[in-house]
């Protein structure tokens, strides 16, 4: 892209332009002066200006000009090596400002104001009269601060249906103007603040908060934020709004269960409203209330249901914007309803349940107690309820001999076991339950007993552990135990048959099960 050519004028006023900024630049920086200072009604401030290097220059004159935020410049205050100092009297700060040092001189010619106020604010210049270069000058501007008056306040509104404004907000003569802000809940919007400049050049600002009011507002939060530069953080004005609406009344306490004789029912007639309700008063549709009934202010009590309570009582409450009222219809029953008896079910339920868990682990018990006693113990004890065990199938028990004796030397009868009365009466007809005879049986010592004494040799001992192994092989069968018949020694065949009633021939060694 082409540029356009710059024409000999143009290029002339560029030139010129930089010039002055290099010289207003260079200016500015020989005579030193602070930017910006700050200052607040009433108080001293001091406007410092300083020619620090002045070289080959020539310093004649130096002067104090004040230059308005809207207005004309005027000299404030002129120092001449020869001629001394001036204050004119036609500046706004006259009798108010002077030059710092009683002797005043070139090098430091700076000044002061005294009890300045708001109206001081502007562009103070320090211009020096210099030779050949001619005058050059430093700028100061003075800020004056106001902290502002900052309050804030609702407004009573009464409910309706267009906004209002509901609460307002002020900063008054504050300088510069402070910012507002609002906090809140309610659904409603700030207005526009409005800035008012003060004759002694401060600022009032003001900002308001419109609102539909409902009367569900009443009493809800709101807060006025101000943020100023003289204040360290923003103050914070909480409110709360002020709506003020008739009463609003409900009618609590019908459950539709109020049967002939019940007693102690009740209705409550609960209002709110902005006043508060001052007056509440109950009536029937009918215009008669009925002699059960008695009224206590925003309650009314039923001593006994009938059928005069079959009618609608209404509620009225007023307070100083109007009225509201709430009507309830009472239907009177014959009987009080069936109660719920579901609970009752539900604890019936978990009582069956948790008897059947006791009846269940009880019987496990009991089967597996039962299983353990037909399988028979270890050790000394015998088994209760088991057909015979190991020391029994090895020694059998004491019985009478041949000739009616006690024989204590033969260890080897069968025993049977069963129940006491089918074992007496089969003992009594000569035969065994199951088609053996009976041997006239006595007390059957325990393997403990025998072992004790010491009666028994090692080969008896021998056959005795022998059986104990097998007698926890047959543990492991659930059906009936097998039949075992014990060998008896050679020189005792003889004596091992016994002769029975009805002609018969059985071995003692024998175990029938």
């Amino acid at each position: 892209m082409d540029c356009p050519p710059f024409s000999l004028k143009n290029m002339s006023r560029l030139f010129s332009a930089l010039f002055l900024l290099f010289v207003q630049g260079s200016l500015a920086q020989r005579v030193r002066v602070e930017p910006e200072v700050v200052s607040y009604p009433g108080q001293t401030v001091t406007l410092r200006c300083q020619f620090p290097n002045p070289g080959g220059t020539q310093l004649t004159q130096v002067s104090w000009i004040l230059e308005p935020s809207e207005g004309e410049r005027t000299n404030i205050a002129v120092f001449h090596p020869n001629f001394g100092v001036s204050y004119p009297t036609q500046s706004p700060v006259a009798g108010r400002v002077s030059f710092l040092s009683n002797s005043p001189s070139l090098d430091n010619p700076s000044i002061q104001i005294r009890d300045v106020k708001m109206t001081d604010e502007g562009r103070y210049i320090c211009e020096y009269a210099t030779y050949p270069s001619g005058n050059e000058q430093g700028v100061s501007s003075l800020i004056m601060l106001a902290k502002p008056r900052n309050m804030a306040t609702t407004v009573t509104v009464n409910a309706g249906n267009t906004p209002v404004i509901v609460a307002r907000c002020e900063s008054s003569n504050g300088r510069p103007a402070a910012t507002i802000s609002w906090t809140t809940t309610v659904n409603g919007n700030a207005t526009t603040p409005v800035k008012t400049d003060n004759s002694d050049n401060t600022v009032s600002v003001q900002s308001e908060y419109m609102l539909i009011p409902q009367p569900s507002d009443n009493g809800k939060d709101i807060s006025c934020v101000v943020s100023h530069r003289t204040m360290p953080q923003p103050e914070t004005f909480p409110m709360k709004l002020t709506v003020e609406y008739p009463p609003q009344v409900q009618i609590v306490g019908y459950d539709n269960n109020w049967y002939k004789g019940r007693t102690s029912a009740f209705l409550t007639c609960q209002a709110d409203g902005n006043p508060a309700p001052t007056t509440v008063t109950w009536r029937t549709l009918s215009g008669l209330m009925p002699d059960t009934v008695q009224v206590q202010e925003n309650r009314l009590a039923v001593v006994k249901v009938d059928d005069s309570i079959n009618t609608t009582f209404i509620c009225e409450v007023r307070n100083s914007l109007g009225s509201g009222r709430d009507q309830v219809t009472i239907l009177v029953r014959e009987q009080s309803p069936p109660t719920s008896n579901a609970g009752v079910i539900a604890g019936v339920i978990f009582a069956c349940l948790l008897a059947v868990l006791l009846i269940s682990g009880l019987t496990f018990f009991l089967v597996t107690h039962n299983r353990r006693q037909q399988h028979g113990y270890r050790g000394t004890g015998k088994p209760t309820g088991a057909p015979y065990d190991s020391f029994t199938r090895l020694f059998g028990s004491a019985k009478s001999s041949k000739n009616g004796t006690g024989n204590t030397g033969n260890n080897n009868t069968p025993i049977y076991r069963g129940e006491v009365g089918l074992n007496e009466k089969a003992a009594n007809q000569g035969m065994h339950p199951g088609g053996v005879t009976l041997l006239e049986t006595t007390h059957t010592h325990t393997a403990e007993d025998i072992l004790l004494s010491r009666e028994i040799d090692d080969v008896e001992r021998k056959k005795f552990d022998e059986l104990m192994e097998e007698d926890e092989r047959y543990d492991h069968f659930t059906g009936g135990g097998p039949i075992l018949q014990l060998r008896p020694h050679d020189d005792e065949i003889d004596d091992d048959m016994e002769s029975q009633r009805d002609g018969s021939v059985i071995s003692r060694t024998a175990v029938y099960v």
